[in-house]
């Protein structure tokens, strides 16, 4: 369910510009600072110039910019949904559970086995048409990252802001991720049901065979995806702004394998496939062709099916701040030089 969004969304990139000309505004307060400088020493000039502010400019340009973003926003057609209505589907419930442990960092699987992780879920859920997708995130315990939902735009914002500090625990809790999966498919729903496991395998922390094999009692299946080598990698650690390696008590490199029996014992209990990834494919699209041989059913959501358009409030908030830019003068005024309203 879709509450805002943007009509033509493509002229956000016109923001691109406020960093360009913030720039291009310090380096020529840079060079007029230097200019100064070769002019005269500092206290004759602030005798000589007893009205010039160094902070009123620096303000106005910043009101200026903010005023620009608001036009850019307007002009991409700010929309609010004003009338809801409910949306009947064919299609299937499935959930994604990706390991964020740090092991997922290893360089395996190019360019490292999370970064690969999220490429391969934002392309499935390009080809999703009618289901709903929900991600969990995990390791020593497991997050709903995104709900289950037909919204498939916060899908992938929500997956582009996931990273290995997201969950506060370390270690590789399959089992946690695979209960909070089975409750997290919408209550009353009739659909079909699948969670994908997305892991290196090496589960430390519970039963994940027994959690695999209650989902199926509920009529869900479980599919594995095995992330990394079986040589393994070791783990990359930053420590002092220089790239390191996890090291054990001893000293000793971490070397971190692909766990593939596990896996397959987790999706053959979930009545699921396994798929081992490499560096030339990660194994959704087999996924996804097990996926769609599932039984579609009936699924109703509630979507906005018009939008009214709010740039007038964009383009009024910019008019008010282009006003204020204009009333605020860049040298102090002589009857108000005392009020140190901008430093």
């Amino acid at each position: 369910m879709e509450i805002f969004r943007f009509g033509n969304i493509e002229y956000l990139w016109g923001l691109l510009i406020i960093p360009v000309l913030t720039l291009f505004f310090i380096w020529s307060r840079i060079s007029r600072r230097r200019a100064l400088k070769k002019f005269g020493q500092q206290e004759i000039i602030s005798h000589l110039m007893p009205f010039s502010s160094k902070n009123r400019p620096v303000f106005k340009f910043f009101v200026v910019m903010l005023a620009l973003a608001f036009f850019i926003a307007g002009i991409a057609r700010p929309q609010f949904g004003s009338k809801l209505k409910t949306v009947k589907r064919e299609g299937i419930e499935l959930i994604i559970a990706l390991d964020v442990s740090n092991s997922m960092m290893a360089e395996d699987i190019q360019p490292n086995r999370l970064e690969r992780s999220k490429r391969a879920i934002s392309r499935l859920v390009d080809r999703l048409k009618d289901d709903k997708i929900g991600l969990i995130v995990f390791a020593g315990d497991a997050y709903t990252q995104l709900p289950i939902t037909s919204d498939y735009n916060s899908a992938k914002l929500f997956l582009n802001s996931v990273n290995t500090q997201i969950v506060p625990k370390q270690g590789t809790a399959i089992g946690a991720a695979i209960d909070l999966a089975r409750r997290s498919f919408t209550p009353t729903g009739e659909s079909n049901k699948a969670i994908i496991i997305i892991t290196d395998g090496e589960n430390h922390e519970d039963d994940a065979i027994s959690s695999a094999q209650a989902a199926v009692k509920e009529g869900i299946i479980v599919h594995t995806i095995g992330m990394g080598l079986p040589a393994g990698a070791p783990i990359p650690v930053l420590r002092n702004g220089q790239t390191d390696y996890l090291k054990d008590r001893d000293g000793n490199v971490v070397i971190t394998k692909l766990d593939e029996q596990m896996l397959e014992k987790i999706s053959a209990a979930g009545e699921g496939i396994y798929v081992r990834a490499n560096n030339a494919q990660v194994g959704l699209n087999a996924l996804f062709d097990e996926i769609n041989k599932m039984e579609k059913t009936e699924m109703e959501s509630k979507t906005f099916s018009e939008y009214d358009d709010q740039f007038q409030y964009f383009f009024a908030i910019g008019l008010l701040l282009l006003l204020l830019e204009f009333v605020i003068l860049e040298r102090k005024n002589k009857y108000l030089k005392n009020i140190k309203l901008f430093g």
